[in-house]
């Protein structure tokens, strides 16, 4: 086609959580590394849904270190602190962190340049060119047209797994009947009083769902309105309106879904000022560009975590990052909403890294919501402080592989999890949280 040709030691795809610790562990390891993000800002959900917590950075209550309290104890040590760990309201979660938006995605663009890292926004990977079992090049389009990058390693973390897909990775959309996890439209309420809007004991609101609902007002999905105090005081995270039967990967219905889900969250905002106490002077804002899609491909990889292995708080031993979150499964097939606790009190399992590499091609990795994992697991692993944790260990992997000059299968995964514990990740290869 006539593109030029750049190279790149390791080629990230996706700037969210997953592609921002991929990148920062690969180029702290001295490697080139370049990042495509197809939007305008890095955090992935965190642009989709701005004012969204980091839950599951701690299970059991304890850290899970690496690049995640790294980027947390940034935050925390600003003045006035951009960060905060609260407990959650919902079920069955354990602490969260809240923190303001702005100044966390301007810190994690500020940890990609540290690093070395050449980061490409409004950039999309469109196809691999395949040389046997290898990805030879990826093409990619910006406003300046096609440009094609020859990487030694690629890092799928675009949440769609659409360059891991058409190199050949096998792949199931949704659960065992092709249904996915409902999308979701966010926004803020600011002017709040927070004193009042949270003076019942009710963290659903449920009574105030109900009459809306019963009167046609909300939206009949809506049995529960997911309301949480934001980081700064008078603020609301709206995370209450979702749309169910939305096919992820389809760009024209999540097109619908977006202005569907305006639409809802406008219905809801004038609902909280009309009948919430504590809302009669607030506003709507931060109200999310597009849906934040929680399911689409889930790969196949060297191996699919299960149910049974969060249940059995199974510790793998290339566990590279530690989780005791609930299956939060979200208006998968139905109008329910699920936070069922899936390991006992003060237990926690691991996601061993070969659920991040595929069975065949030598120099591709993936790490995120694209993760190798059946629905029960899934639903469980995909809290943003994990991807970044798959990220940071992907990124690490990278650098052995290019050093021994190997297929990324082949990386000694007893090297791979004492280099990540080396590099403060807590809960695995043996070591405590």
């Amino acid at each position: 086609m006539g593109e030029a040709i750049v190279t790149a030691d390791v080629l990230v795809i996706g700037g969210g959580t997953a592609g921002f610790g991929a990148a920062v562990a690969a180029g702290r390891e001295g490697l080139r590394v370049m990042l495509l993000e197809a939007g305008p800002k890095v955090g992935g959900v965190m642009a989709f849904c701005p004012g969204m917590p980091w839950g599951a950075a701690y299970p059991c209550d304890r850290s899970i270190g690496g690049i995640m309290a790294e980027l947390e104890q940034r935050l925390n040590g600003m003045s006035p602190p951009a960060a905060e760990k609260r407990p959650c309201t919902l079920d069955n979660f354990g602490p969260e962190i809240q923190y303001d938006h702005d100044t966390a995605t301007t810190t994690m663009f500020e940890m990609l340049e540290e690093s070395g890292v050449e980061v490409h926004l409004n950039a999309t990977a469109i196809a691999p060119t395949m040389a046997g079992k290898r990805i030879a090049e990826v093409l990619y389009f910006d406003r300046h047209g096609a440009h094609r990058v020859a990487p030694r390693v690629v890092i799928d973390c675009s949440g769609d797994a659409d360059i891991s897909a058409k190199a050949g990775v096998p792949f199931r959309l949704g659960d065992e009947r092709g249904n996915m996890m409902g999308v979701s439209l966010t926004f803020q309420m600011e002017g709040a009083d927070w004193d009042r809007v949270f003076a019942e004991n009710d963290p659903y609101f449920t009574r105030f769902a109900a009459k809306g609902v019963a009167e046609g007002r909300l939206h009949p999905d809506l049995h529960k309105l997911y309301l949480m105090k934001g980081f700064h005081r008078g603020t609301v995270f709206c995370n209450t309106v979702v749309i169910r039967g939305v096919d992820g990967t389809d760009p024209m219905g999540v097109t619908r879904a977006t202005q569907e889900g305006r639409r809802r969250c406008l219905q809801v905002a004038n609902f909280l000022r009309s009948d919430v106490p504590g809302f009669e002077a607030a506003h709507m804002t931060y109200l999310g560009p597009t849906v934040g899609v929680r399911e689409t491909r889930k790969l196949e990889g060297l191996y699919q975590v299960t149910g049974a292995d969060l249940a059995d708080a199974t510790k793998f031993d290339d566990g590279i990052v530690a989780c005791d979150n609930p299956v939060d499964d979200v208006m998968r097939d139905s109008s329910v909403m699920r936070h069922d606790a899936i390991v006992g009190q003060g237990a926690y399992y691991t996601i061993p890294f070969r659920a991040l590499l595929p069975k065949e091609i030598e120099n591709l990795m993936f790490a995120g919501r694209i993760i190798s994992a059946d629905p029960v697991a899934f639903a469980s692993v995909r809290g943003m402080p994990q991807c970044m944790a798959m990220g940071q260990a992907t990124g690490l992997a990278a650098s052995m592989a290019i050093a021994d000059d190997i297929a990324v299968q082949e990386v000694d995964r007893a090297a791979l999890v004492a280099g990540l514990v080396a590099r403060g990740v807590k809960g695995i290869g043996g070591q405590p949280l």
